[in-house]
């Protein structure tokens, strides 16, 4: 066996495993490991000084100390990763036995699995596959013992044990081992084998509805929008182009004004920051909906947080484990660490006749006492001059329109009195401000309002055929209580920047995204690019990632089944799998099928019945000229007859070829076997 080449591949497979997962490791892990796999090779090659059980020991304590440290826990994805990692690298330092090598061969295909169930999206699928690959060669190198000529079979003609004329030539692989390129034949071979059964695994296999695969996650980066808003600490909004979601929709679509994607809605303000009200569980009110219906199906991505988006106002849950809140906000039991997707009804204009609970009055206008005074002193000069609450929420509108203030994500700082300084002295601000000086301005003069936070607008896909809503369409709006209608949207960043009702942050300020995104943007052949790889990656995630028990369901249904479950899938996938067996069985007896024996091996194997009938059997480890030697001793009447024939199938069998004449002395040989009369002993 060649050490250093199984080694080598061994290393290699583990390694690919450590690369697949080596961004979401802290940065010590996949040093500390390049560092041992580069020690086992050296010492492979120059057979340097290894680390004997004492010493790998106690290395493996401080590393699994160090993975505590970093993760608090062994639990969990990303601790389990890095603690696979470091003991497989330790495992590398002694690998000396075939076994060894299968075990740091095994841990690279877990790493390969922790990647899977960690993401799943299309540009790392090929990256999988690869490392797939490069597991299954590595498992060839080392399960055989030296290196073979190039190709996968090699023809052999030997002598069966089974059949005296030991000269069946059958198909046979070479035991002394596989080189490097009829290894990753072989394994390439295999797995495209392979590939009939996982694809019947992953149509028909019955699917337990759930999220069977979801694993906590710990210690991630929350991405979209926060609970809690403070305008007034923000100097520059950073817009992330990155996708927050994508709706599809079934029949017309909304027009761009009423394109508001419903979030976190805000009720509690200390005069600087905005909160979701975390213990308030109020008596929904009843709505009547007006308008077409908006039907649609939305594909979230991971966000960590526990709220779903809808298109502004949803009809329901589109869930049991998502219960649909008071102020009509889609909340998860669990956060959204996965890609998920669902299907919503929603009306863009609804309306309420009942009257608002006392308890949620109290709520939606309640302000700090000893904030904001010339907010407040604002509020009840502009309530004095209406006659009603719709009339005031005009005027604030229109002092909102006159009164200078201009649209920015770079605005100025504000103080503790956010509300004041905006309105008074900045008069800078983006989507946020606006709707905290407005929602604070209704509240002061009584009227119940809250802030709500989502996102606005969507990028059309025209390959996909749905709308990309990207972290820089988050927005924020204002609902306020009107007698007759109810809750009421109004979005007082519409007066001031028209344009950023109907068109996106991009178009309005193309300078609140990154340099690379404000590139791919104005390239039309780019922008189309991105749209072309958008669309396929959507469709990956809804037919591949999030393939689900309905959609089994749905094909067997396409299936002719009336009435499909998952009977119905098993006994598909039975009869799938067991057509699958018998195709791999066929495969197999094309390879090792015997071939008919030659006509010399065919003559040999009567002369040896003739003999085994005279008494002198031949045993299946005697060759040509034991044999002979035997029928010498046992039948010394049959000696020279014998010998003189043995001899002559020896040379026409293992002497140097004749051609010419080989055919002719192989007939005379057959004859000389038919005219051979022999009596038993």
């Amino acid at each position: 066996m060649n050490p250093t080449r199984s080694i080598a591949w061994a290393a290699g497979a583990f390694a690919g495993g450590v690369l697949l997962n080596i961004d979401r490791l802290p940065a010590w892990v996949p040093v500390a490991t390049l560092l041992f796999i580069i020690w086992r090779l050296v010492a492979a090659v120059r057979a340097t000084w290894l680390p004997n059980t004492a010493l790998r020991s106690l290395v493996a304590l401080v590393l699994v100390g160090g993975v505590v440290m970093r993760f608090h826990t062994l639990n969990g994805l990303s601790a389990g990763t890095a603690l696979l990692v470091l003991m497989g690298s330790i495992k590398l330092l002694e690998t000396r036995a075939q076994r060894d090598q299968f075990i740091v061969v095994a841990a690279g295909l877990f790493l390969l699995l922790a990647a899977c169930l960690d993401r799943q999206n299309l540009l790392r699928t090929p990256l999988y596959l690869l490392q797939a690959w490069v597991c299954c060669s590595a498992l060839a190198v080392v399960s055989y013992a030296a290196p073979m000529a190039p190709g996968t079979v090699a023809r052999t003609s030997s002598q069966d044990p089974r059949t005296p004329g030991g000269g069946r030539t059958r198909h046979a692989e070479v035991a002394g081992g596989f080189g490097d390129r009829a290894a990753v034949l072989l394994a390439g071979r295999s797995l495209l084998y392979a590939l009939p059964l996982a694809t019947l695994l992953f149509v028909f296999f019955p699917r337990i509805p759930g999220a069977f695969w979801a694993i906590p996650r710990t210690g991630e980066a929350t991405t979209g929008l926060s609970d809690t808003m403070s305008p007034g600490s923000i100097t520059r909004l950073t817009s992330s182009y990155e996708v927050a979601f994508r709706a599809k929709f079934t029949g017309p679509l909304p027009p761009p004004q009423e394109r508001y994607w419903r979030g976190p809605v805000l009720h509690d303000f200390d005069g600087y920051t905005w909160r979701r009200s975390p213990n308030s569980y109020y008596r929904q009110q009843p709505l009547e909906y007006l308008g077409r219906p908006y039907r649609y199906r939305i594909s979230l991505e991971p966000s960590s947080q526990r709220w779903w988006f809808s298109l502004d106002t949803a009809t329901g849950s589109p869930d049991s484990k998502v219960y649909f809140t008071y102020d009509y906000q889609l909340m998860s039991a669990e956060p959204v660490t996965e890609a998920t997707s669902y299907d919503l009804v929603s009306y863009t204009s609804t309306r309420s006749n009942v009257e608002l609970s006392r308890l949620a009055r109290r709520q939606d206008t309640a302000v700090p006492e000893d904030r904001n005074p010339r907010s407040r002193e604002l509020a009840l000069k502009l309530r004095a001059r209406a006659t009603s609450d719709a009339a005031y929420v005009d005027a604030v509108m229109n002092y909102l329109r006159t009164g200078g203030f201009t649209y920015s994500v770079t605005p100025p700082a504000l103080g503790t009195d956010s509300v004041d300084d905006f309105l008074f002295d900045t008069r800078v601000g983006f989507c946020g401000h606006y709707a905290s000086a407005f929602v604070s301005l209704m509240r002061a003069a009584d009227v119940p309002a809250r802030v709500v936070t989502g996102y606005l607008g969507g990028e059309w896909n025209p390959v996909g055929q749905y709308f990309i809503v990207r972290q820089s369409d988050a927005h924020s709006w204002a609902e306020v209580w009107l007698q007759g209608r109810g809750w009421t949207r109004v979005d007082p960043t519409g007066v001031v920047a028209p344009e950023r009702l109907r068109r996106g942050i991009l178009d309005l300020l193309p300078d609140a995204v990154s340099a690379p995104a404000r590139f791919v943007w104005s390239s039309p052949w780019l922008m189309s690019l991105l749209q072309r790889w958008d669309a396929l990656n959507a469709w990956w995630n809804d037919r591949v990632v999030r393939f689900n028990y309905d959609d089994q369901l749905r094909i067997l249904q396409r299936l002719g089944f009336d009435s499909p479950g998952a009977r119905q899938l098993a006994w598909i996938f039975a009869a799938g799998l067991v057509g699958w067996m018998l195709w791999i069985a066929w495969r197999v007896g094309r390879t090792v099928r015997l071939q008919r024996p030659d006509r010399l091996a065919r003559a040999y194997d009567r002369l040896c019945r003739k003999l085994a009938r005279a008494g002198v059997i031949r045993q299946p480890h005697q060759g040509p000229l034991a044999y002979a030697d035997e029928v010498a001793r046992n039948r010394p009447d049959l000696a020279s007859a014998v010998r003189t024939l043995i001899m002559n199938y020896s040379r026409l069998r293992y002497g140097p070829p004749a051609p010419d004449s080989h055919a002719r002395q192989v007939s005379r040989f057959a004859r000389d076997v038919a005219r051979l009369k022999l009596e038993p002993s």
